[in-house]
């Protein structure tokens, strides 16, 4: 898929040369979506080559922004596993991952917690608010927003199991604090670090926490960026609509592995819970969030439970 070039419709840069026509063609299709949408929450993951790539964070706090300001609720729940990945690395501290899960010691978590709910939560928020927006940066532990639980040990074969580590699953969710900030027009960012019922802290896969989250504020959409363009199967061909047998069959046939289990998984559970339309989509693309949203062929994936 190609990325949004300057001559795009949906571009808006002081060197676009975009015609009258064409921001027609946009606004006929957009405005259907903003009324739909008014006042409703999409939950949107945030991670991969987006989090690395200047010009696509860039686009996608311009896509929050201008989202938020026609009155559709944005939260941000972001990931940031290349900047962990390069800060370990420094530090000569090992990266183990069990089915798109890390593995996490003291040592990691002290790392994942620096990184995320320090430097990319901060950054994040700062584009935003630079592109008009009024972002929140916050984690799990915020206003008791998600109380995490250990995640259990997964057991392989010949009674060998894997333990995570501070890996969390989520056991509760607080939702009050985040009404409050989207009521008042802010968006919320949102580190996936929460901490269990004894004050100790985990990590949580970000795609667990977004999907959890737009379950409980009943949102329109869960929207996971990552870094392809959706779900392929064993081809390498994309599948625009999969639903719960098709994910247990490519997770059986190993056509879908790694860190695109969490993810079908997480959404096709918002899916089965209530959550309108969910779709992984690819990050890689210059406004892929304003496509996915306003535009009437949307792009990547759809799960439907």
């Amino acid at each position: 898929m190609e990325s949004v070039s300057k001559n795009h419709p949906l571009h808006d840069g002081a060197n676009s040369s975009i015609t009258a026509k064409r921001k027609a063609t946009v606004l006929s299709q957009a405005l259907p979506y903003i009324k739909k949408f008014n006042n409703k929450v999409v939950v949107v993951k945030l991670g991969g080559s987006a989090l690395t790539d200047k010009n696509l964070i860039l686009s996608f706090a311009h896509d929050v922004t201008w989202l938020n300001s026609v009155g559709i609720k944005v939260l941000v729940v972001h990931g940031g596993g290349p900047h962990i990945e390069k800060h370990l690395k420094k530090l000569g501290i090992p990266v183990n991952f069990f089915e798109g899960t890390r593995i996490t010691d003291s040592e990691t978590l002290d790392v994942v917690e620096m990184v995320l709910a320090g430097n990319v939560n901060k950054e994040v928020v700062e584009l935003i608010n630079q592109s008009g927006g009024k972002a929140v940066g916050l984690t799990c532990q915020d206003g008791n927003l998600i109380k995490a639980r250990k995640k259990r040990a997964k057991r392989i074969e010949n009674n060998v199991s894997v333990d995570f580590g501070l890996v969390g699953d989520v056991d509760s969710v607080n939702t009050d604090l985040l009404l409050t900030l989207m009521g008042d027009n802010f968006v919320p960012v949102i580190a996936p670090i929460a901490s269990g019922e004894g004050g100790e802290t985990y990590n949580i896969n970000a795609d667990v926490v977004a999907g959890k989250l737009a379950e409980h504020l009943k949102a329109e959409k869960l929207i996971l960026m990552t870094n392809t363009i959706g779900v392929l199967d064993g081809e390498g061909n994309l599948i625009p609509e999969m639903n719960g047998s098709t994910i247990k069959d490519l997770i059986k046939k190993k056509a879908i592995s790694e860190g695109m289990i969490p993810k079908v998984q997480a959404a096709l559970r918002a899916s089965e819970l209530g959550v309108e339309a969910v779709h992984i989509i690819d990050g890689r693309v210059e406004n892929s969030l304003l496509l996915e949203v306003l535009t009437d062929s949307g792009i990547g994936t759809m799960i439907q439970g």
